[in-house]
């Protein structure tokens, strides 16, 4: 598979000011003057805007032994001690800084947002204020599966502004936009620009639903609010599109209503719940809509029913497409996932699906996806998709070997195994060099040939508490050993 050269940064951006000298020009009634500027926008939204510093700590792996005991004056001592110390004994590094963007959401408790990559795996977290006050913040909660972190700083003594949430759903394409942040550590910076796109789906995460914008977004305004024209944040910015690191007027932000449910669930538990039901989906298709008397392609195809889910207690079935969850359609089969997860952990709720040439109706009581991660039943579900199946823990998509197989990728009869037919873009797995062709040859030193045996094996080793495992690898002929870290999303 040839690899993307377009990489996603998540490191996050904002701008370079755009030129206002374009004449406001009304061209209908139903279209909005260009703003002559952005001016008070900014001043009355910019001191609910902070910076935020977090601090990781490194440590060097100690993967050798002792230093040997040799004779006093042994050159042989002198030579592992130089080389201990340039491996750093295992002594702390110095500590490595990240910087980004927030946003402060109630001035009264001190809550402020940001993304998760911001302050991940940091000791101390630090936010800036727009006075250059620094405070010591508490991260309350994280979500890595839509980049969002909650934290708190004391706010006594502090006149703090903050900002609440608009609508998305409401926001159209070419509206305008803008975006506070702070860009390379330079400082609070404002940019504009309009909506360039809604929904989009970079292969960040199970929940990805992006607003598109052209604003500049760099490096440092990750966490950093998007605002509609009347001061409501309506994203979080993110991500950027970019060959070169830099903006390039392709930047992401989370939109407010997927964000919102998610930063009320890590306020009030400090961690999110949300709703599961229990499927493993796929796309619906203009073959398979026709195949199963469907007028048109829409839903989410049921691949597999998880046995221990909410949805095979309500009858559900693989080859079922779900239409509807509560009167909210799915147009397409990522909407699913996000309609469920915001759904109250217990509640029932009204589902329609279409079998047999017809839509029938059923109900569900809504499961909580967080405890079925504990509880083992999701990471290592497969997906199939025809004679392909999905091992979401490793991002990787396996095919059993058969002689077609063997002949197109000229694989010898003797060697024995699972062939990689996909592999998820951005995952671990094509990180460290698999490829579409390889055998999987062992898993955890253990032959396999099938894909289920490979999803008993990962099992196992998630009963186990294993997060990751070994696979040896036959790539052209050659075999390596590659460890894989087991995913839960």
């Amino acid at each position: 598979m040839i690899a993307k050269k377009l990489v996603f940064v998540f490191y996050l951006f904002c701008v370079f000011p755009y030129s206002h000298d374009v004449l406001a020009k009304e061209l209908s009634p139903n279209i909005t003057m260009i703003p002559a500027s952005f001016a008070e926008l900014a001043e009355n939204l910019s001191s609910a805007v902070v910076n935020i510093s977090s601090t990781q700590k490194m440590v060097i792996p100690q993967d050798f032994p002792e230093l040997p005991q040799f004779p006093e004056g042994s050159p042989f001592e002198d030579f592992f001690e130089e080389f201990m110390d340039r491996r750093g004994g295992g002594a702390p590094r110095t500590p490595t800084t990240s910087l980004g963007s927030g946003f402060i959401i109630d001035a009264e408790k001190g809550y402020v947002i940001t993304n998760n990559h911001v302050i991940r795996d940091a000791e101390n977290v630090q936010v800036i204020l727009f006075n250059d006050v620094t405070i010591d913040a508490e991260i309350i909660g994280t979500d890595e599966k839509i980049d969002i972190a909650v934290l708190k700083i004391e706010t006594k003594g502090l006149d703090l502004t903050d900002i609440s949430f608009g609508d998305s759903d409401k926001l159209r394409v070419g509206d305008w936009i803008l975006a506070i942040g702070n860009p390379f550590g330079l400082g609070g910076s404002v940019t504009a620009g309009i909506l360039s796109a809604r929904a989009r789906d970079i292969n960040s995460g199970p929940y990805d639903d992006y607003l598109q914008t052209d604003a500049s977004i760099n490096r440092g305004n990750s966490g950093g609010p998007l605002f509609d024209m009347s001061g409501k944040v309506i994203g979080i910015n993110t991500a950027i599109f970019s060959p070169t690191g830099g903006s390039v007027g392709i930047g992401f932000a989370i939109p407010s209503a997927l964000a919102k449910p998610v930063i009320t669930q890590i306020i009030k538990y400090g961690r999110t719940k949300r709703g599961w039901l229990g499927v493993r989906i796929q796309k619906v298709n203009n073959e398979i809509a026709e195949s199963l008397g469907l007028e048109k392609p829409r839903g989410a195809l049921v691949a597999s029913v998880n046995k221990d889910g909410p949805a095979i207690a309500a009858g559900l079935q693989a080859g079922d497409i779900i239409l509807e969850i509560n009167e909210r359609q799915i147009k397409e089969m990522k909407h699913l996932p996000r309609i469920v997860a915001e759904n109250d952990i217990g509640a029932k709720v009204e589902l329609k699906y279409w079998r047999d040439s017809k839509i029938h109706t059923t109900d569900v009581i809504i499961g909580e996806l967080e405890k079925a991660e504990e509880d083992g039943l999701l990471a290592s579900s497969p997906k199939s998709t025809g004679n392909n199946v999905e091992i979401v823990s490793l991002g990787l998509t396996l095919i059993e070997l058969d002689d077609d197989l063997r002949r197109e990728h000229n694989i010898a009869n003797d060697i024995t195994g699972v062939l990689i037919n996909e592999i998820a873009p951005m995952s671990e797995a094509e990180n460290k060099g698999l490829s579409y062709g390889d055998i999987i040859i062992e898993i955890n030193q253990q032959p396999v040939s099938k894909p289920q045996e490979i999803i008993d094996i990962i099992e196992k080793a998630e009963k186990n508490g294993r997060k990751s495992v070994l696979l040896l690898i036959n790539s052209n002929g050659n075999n390596r050993f590659v460890a894989l870290r087991l995913r839960k999303d």
